[in-house]
């Protein structure tokens, strides 16, 4: 039980980070005590970060606590000690093979606990004390325990290298910067350290908006296989029912022949049978009328040959045989040339077509591909039309939504929309709902003041200074402001005007080809002519714009 109790003792009064008896203890707000240098050293470790947690409880203090001697806890220890009760270091203090060990300790060394910069010395944290009970020793510059502090030492002149030799890119001594390194151009480590940290600072920058730049475009790339694939699988699935109907239709045409041919055999077997029946019947008859005659021929009477040659030797007209045309062989070979034909011709037209399909398959590349013509006419625009809605999270307080959120218009008062980090608040202004990332055309019809009819990245700014958040004034939207007296492109805040106009417009066309980086707007009305066109490179999907001024209306249209 003595022994339980002992146990007890040190583990009621051993403190948790040195696993020793507390030495100067304190107590901090969770109720945890620690030696005042033990939980000093573990805060100084974490302040650059400003987080200081209870190493047992995790419980953390927005403030670092100030720590006060805990008199009765330090009388209870001084008691103890008197006692002879003492904690025996644990097992997993002790420097094993791969720690560093501290070079003060005799025999079996303990593990090091910080490593001194100007002693060039590793210490336990018993024979650290002396570094925080010091004035001068205080100074000292304490770090993580470093095997490679000899690395410190000139190997020429036994001194601490403190100098940066900035000719020779080196760390030397200050007995090398006289005589080895006299004339060059040195400074001391630290002021090199505060400088190569900067540009560190400069360099994660850069790496790390590099890293965000690359996940953008990985993001970017995923969405194209993502789309690839999707637009594969439903190409590999229309394509098998093209293929099945093309077998059916072959099978069929296969089946008409078979029945045509059978269906003319049996009426040409039927005329010849037929004919044959005639022709086998006249030979009967003929047969009959040669025996007659036979008979006759031997008749020794010439009255009774006389008298029955007339109506013996009479015969009956003959079947006509000119109809019957033998053809060995050949009956049906003409229409197995012109099915051979049409095969020959299937085959031709097969392999120039597939050559065109495979062209077309190799050429669907994610990043290479080709831009496709621009259509021509309003017929053909329509053939990429797009149903766009606007997003009421995006819209301005001041803007009314209506028509399945097709019509806008800016209101005398605020709207009631909820709160939306995506909401514009600088200027009446909304986003469509839909991300436009491939060839796509909609129409817009506004009345009114004016409007900007535009397209965005997402990630366009809401709330912060005009530029940045208006449509057209920044690098992340393109617009086309429409106004009865005046009307212009804008982008990155760079205005661009278009030539006058025979008559003011109130029908916008936008055609956009996000992967060939087209962007066009049209004035539509009985015929199209282009306001502006846009070549470049958009990085991000692309959304629908509308910008209104006061008393401004716009509609997206329905198109058929």
């Amino acid at each position: 039980m003595a022994q339980k109790g002992d146990q007890l003792d040190r583990e009621t009064f051993c403190c948790s980070i040195c696993l020793d008896l507390l030495k100067d203890p304190v107590a901090i707000p969770c109720g945890h005590s620690y030696c005042m240098s033990c939980i000093q050293l573990h805060w100084d470790g974490k302040d650059q970060r400003r987080i200081y947690s209870c190493p047992q409880c995790r419980q953390t203090f927005k403030r670092r606590p100030v720590l006060v001697k805990n008199t009765m806890l330090a009388a209870l220890v001084e008691q103890l000690k008197k006692t002879g009760l003492q904690a025996a270091p644990a097992d997993h203090c002790y420097a094993g093979p791969e720690d560093v060990a501290c070079d003060v300790c005799t025999g079996r060394k303990l593990k090091a606990f910080k490593s001194c910069l100007q002693c060039l010395i590793s210490y336990c944290e018993n024979h650290l004390q002396p570094h925080f009970e010091s004035t001068k020793l205080k100074k000292h510059k304490l770090v993580e325990p470093s095997e490679k502090l000899q690395e410190n030492i000139c190997s020429r002149h036994d001194e601490v290298m403190k100098i940066f030799c900035r000719t020779d890119q080196q760390i030397i001594c200050y007995l090398c910067s006289v005589y080895e390194h006299n004339g060059h151009d040195t400074v001391p480590a630290v002021a090199e350290r505060i400088k190569r940290q900067r540009e560190l600072e400069v360099s994660r920058l850069n790496i790390q908006q590099r890293i965000q730049d690359r996940e953008k475009d990985v993001e970017l790339l995923q969405q194209e296989v993502e789309a690839a694939s999707l637009s594969a699988d439903k190409a590999v699935e229309v394509n098998e029912k093209i293929f099945i109907e093309l077998i059916r239709l072959l099978q069929k045409r296969s089946s008409d022949v078979k029945q045509q041919i059978r269906s003319q055999q049996e009426t040409e077997v039927s005329r010849v049978k037929e004919l044959q029946e005639k022709l086998q019947q006249e030979i009967t008859e003929l047969m009959r009328k040669d025996a007659k005659l036979k008979q006759l021929s031997h008749t020794e009477d010439h009255n009774q040959f006389l008298h029955n040659y007339p109506s013996v030797s009479q015969l009956s007209e003959p079947t006509d045989s000119s109809s019957i045309d033998i053809r060995p062989l050949s009956y049906f070979e003409d229409v197995t040339a012109a099915v051979s034909e049409l095969r020959d011709k299937l085959q031709d037209i097969l392999k120039e077509e597939w050559t065109n399909i495979s062209l077309t398959v190799t050429e669907v590349d994610v990043l290479l591909s080709e831009p496709e013509p621009e259509p021509k006419t309003r017929i053909d625009f329509l053939k990429y039309s797009r149903k766009i809605s606007l997003d009421p999270n995006t819209a301005h307080r001041y803007l009314l939504l209506s028509e399945g959120n097709r019509k806008v218009k800016v209101m005398h008062e605020p709207q009631h929309y909820p709160r939306h980090t995506d909401r514009f608040t600088a200027w009446y202004q909304v986003l469509s709902r839909e991300s436009l990332t491939e060839r796509c055309y909609w129409e817009v019809e506004w009345s009114g003041r004016g409007v900007d009819v535009a397209v965005a990245y997402k990630s366009i700014s809401r709330s912060r200074d005009w530029n940045e958040c208006t449509f057209g004034n920044n690098e992340k939207s393109w617009a086309l402001y429409c106004e009865p007296a005046r009307h212009s492109f804008r982008f990155n805040d760079v205005r661009t005007p278009f030539s006058k106009l025979s008559r003011h417009f109130c029908r916008v066309g936008v055609y956009l080809d996000h992967r060939a980086g087209i962007l066009s707007f049209y004035s539509v009305s009985e015929t199209m002519t282009l306001l502006h066109r846009v070549q470049t490179t958009f990085t991000q999907p692309l959304y629908a714009g509308l910008g209104l001024y006061e008393g401004a209306k716009a509609e997206l249209s329905k198109l058929k």
